[in-house]
Order: structure tokens, then C-alpha cells, then sequence
């Protein structure tokens, strides 16, 4: 059972593991913090970049002999094996820690086990301190580790009558300000920002973050099944590096080939690419999240596949009465198989509200879209 100041502790380590996010992958966004044998805070730290120190030993540099017969809280089990830094089990070992608390277990065959090192030498190990805490920070890495795919938010925004432009296409902007900013954290926060074709000729939007200070890129993934991008759009600027999906069939002779830019071939679906084989494709990039733009063709594409994970939706206090709507072609024809959500959050941005939601039951309800 863990004292109050363990669980303390180990809350400011959730804390610590969110200010990596957006900037390990494709590794967790992990904290730790060091308690002395007295149970006083004499070490913390946070994973900060991928092939950097891990958290652990961040924490254990910052409490030196301090950490010897202490107690060591860290949001994710302590790796066990050697890759670009060495196993965090064996930097616990080594630093004399006597007792560890993890919060959520290691899903990955490379990195687990390092639980059952430490308890083999002598460490007292305990599990699931604040495990939905730590989750919660985590849950992009986690669920890609464990779906081997990675974790997908769909994010829209749409007028109260569900409408994402106006009926002359025009959708600058549904929004507010204060909305779109927070979208911009959302791209920071993902390795991957997906648009469908339809939403660049539409928009032509650049998908690079803006107003976030030091924030890491995402890979820009634009969906053009047919290769129709042209070569001015934004999106081939050099703001950040840029991935093009297109059929295995379709002619690429006139798209750009230069640094930052890439194309890659993908089998057709009945329309459109094959979503599992795009995010399989991000995956072995190293993409663990995906932020999904747009537009509503895609989406529904993506819900039909059953991969989305989360929706974040943007409601402004606005009415179109016409125009696109915010999805389409999610392969649900009768009321029965309406996918159903869970809400988990509700904000108020501004004049706007964002709403939070988890699939219910991410079941496939088409084979292909």
C-alpha cells in the first residue's frame, strides 16, 4: 500500500510525464521522482526527447547518493532492455533504490520485464499507483503499443446544425480564435497530421503548427488517392516534412521530389486508399498518434475502418442550414448502427464548444471505405 506521500509523488510524476508530450516519440512520455528513505522528494525528471535520458534517470542524476535505500515512483514499468540508452532497471539497481512503484505496465515485448529484474534483485516492486492518471497522459503510445497502430483523434469542427462550410464551400471561420489555437495544440501533441484530398483543394491549409513555442512538427499526411495535389499547395512548404498516400496505380510524375517530401504507394479500397494499410505504413514510420483533419469523406472512411480512437469536436454557436456535412460516408445507413460515443469532456472555448468523446465499441461497421 502506497503512504500519502508516495501518491503525491507519484501524481507529480503524471505531471512530469506531460511535459514530453508531443516530443519522445516514438517513445512514452514518461516521469519519475525520487523519494529519500524519509519519503522527501530529492530527484525528479521527465523523458524529454526520443533517444534521450529516460525519465529514471534524469530523476536519479538530479538525487545522486540521496536516492540510495529511497523510493523511486514512475508513471510507466522501468524498461529492461538497451537501446539507444541503456535499462532503466539496472540504473535503479545500481542506484541503490528500494522500493519502486510504477503506475501502468510495459505493453511492448522489447522494452517490458523490468519489473521482474528489479524484484529479482531485491527491489520491493508495486504496481498501478494512479494507473489512470498515468494512462490518461500515455494513452497515443499505449494504444498504439497495444494495437499495433497508431492512436487516432479525429478532430472537426462544425456549426450547431453539424455543417463544416457553408453551401458555396466557404468555412473561414466556423471557429473562434480561441478554438483554432487549441488546435494548434493538437497538432503539437501528435506525430501526424492526416487530410484527405478533398480538404486540400478545398482549403489548401499548411497543417503546420503555429503559436506554440519549441513545438516539434508533425508529419503532414495528405490522402490523394489519384495524386491530384498541386505544386504550389502549402502543404509542400517546408514548414514540416510531408508524406503523399496514393494509389499504387496512380501517375506521380509531375509531384515534387525534393528533402521533406515523400510519396507513398498504398493498395486502393473500394473508395479510396485502404486505411489499415496507411496507418500500418505510419506505424512502421514510427508514427504513434494521428491527428485526422479532415474532411468528412476521410472520416468517415476512418470510422468505417474502426480506428478511431477519440473525437474532439469543435460546435460553434452558428447556423448554416446548408453545406457539407462534418461526416460522410461512414458506412451507416439505419439508426441502429449509429456509432455511439462516450463524453468525457466539455469546454467552453471562447463563444465555441469542445466536446470530447470515446467510441463506445471502435467496431469495424464496413469492410473497406
Amino acid at each position: 500500500m502506497a503512504t500519502a506521500a508516495e501518491a503525491q509523488a507519484m501524481r507529480h510524476a503524471v505531471a512530469l510525464a506531460a511535459r514530453g508530450i508531443g516530443r519522445t516519440s516514438p517513445n512514452p512520455a514518461v516521469g519519475c521522482v525520487i523519494l529519500d528513505v524519509g519519503g522527501r522528494v530529492v530527484g525528479e525528471g521527465w523523458h524529454q526527447r526520443a533517444g534521450g535520458p529516460h525519465a529514471e534517470v534524469h530523476a536519479l542524476r538530479a538525487a545522486g547518493e540521496r536516492a540510495r535505500g529511497g523510493t523511486a515512483l514512475v508513471t510507466l514499468e522501468p524498461c529492461d532492455h538497451t537501446g539507444r540508452t541503456g535499462p532503466c532497471s539496472q540504473a535503479l539497481i545500481a542506484a541503490g533504490i528500494a522500493r519502486v512503484h510504477y503506475a501502468v505496465a510495459d505493453p511492448t515485448a522489447q522494452a517490458a520485464g523490468g519489473a521482474a529484474t528489479l524484484a529479482a534483485a531485491g527491489v520491493e516492486v508495486d504496481a498501478g499507483l494512479l494507473a489512470e492518471e498515468a494512462e490518461a497522459v500515455n494513452e497515443p503510445w499505449l494504444t498504439s503499443m497495444r494495437r499495433g497502430r497508431p492512436f487516432v483523434l479525429w478532430k472537426f469542427a462544425a456549426t450547431l446544425d453539424g455543417r463544416s462550410a457553408a453551401a458555396d464551400g466557404t468555412s473561414r471561420w466556423i471557429t473562434s480564435p480561441e478554438s483554432r489555437a487549441d488546435v494548434h495544440r493538437l497538432r503539437a501533441e501528435a506525430d501526424a497530421v492526416v487530410v484527405g484530398s478533398g480538404t486540400l483543394r478545398a482549403d489548401d491549409p499548411q497543417l503546420a503548427v503555429r503559436g506554440r513555442e519549441d513545438a516539434t512538427q508533425p508529419l503532414r499526411v495528405v490522402v490523394d488517392t489519384r495524386a491530384t495535389i498541386k505544386p504550389g499547395a502549402r502543404v509542400l512548404d517546408d514548414a514540416a516534412p510531408t508524406l503523399i498516400a496514393v494509389a499504387e496505380d496512380a501517375g506521380i510524375g509531375h509531384l515534387p521530389r525534393r528533402p521533406g517530401v515523400e510519396t507513398v504507394r498504398l493498395p486502393r479500397a473500394e473508395t479510396g486508399l485502404r486505411i489499415p494499410a496507411l496507418l500500418a505504413e505510419l506505424h512502421d514510420r514510427g508514427v504513434r498518434s494521428v491527428l485526422l483533419e479532415g474532411g468528412p469523406t476521410l472520416a468517415g472512411a476512418f470510422l468505417a475502418a474502426g480506428v478511431v480512437d477519440k473525437v474532439v469536436g469543435y460546435l460553434a454557436p452558428v447556423l448554416l442550414g446548408a453545406g457539407p456535412a462534418a461526416l460522410a460516408g461512414a458506412g451507416i445507413t439505419t439508426i441502429a448502427q449509429a456509432l455511439r460515443l462516450e463524453t468525457a469532456d466539455v469546454t467552453r472555448l471562447g463563444p465555441d464548444l469542445r466536446v470530447t468523446a470515446i467510441p463506445v465499441a471502435p467496431t469495424p461497421l464496413a469492410e473497406e471505405n
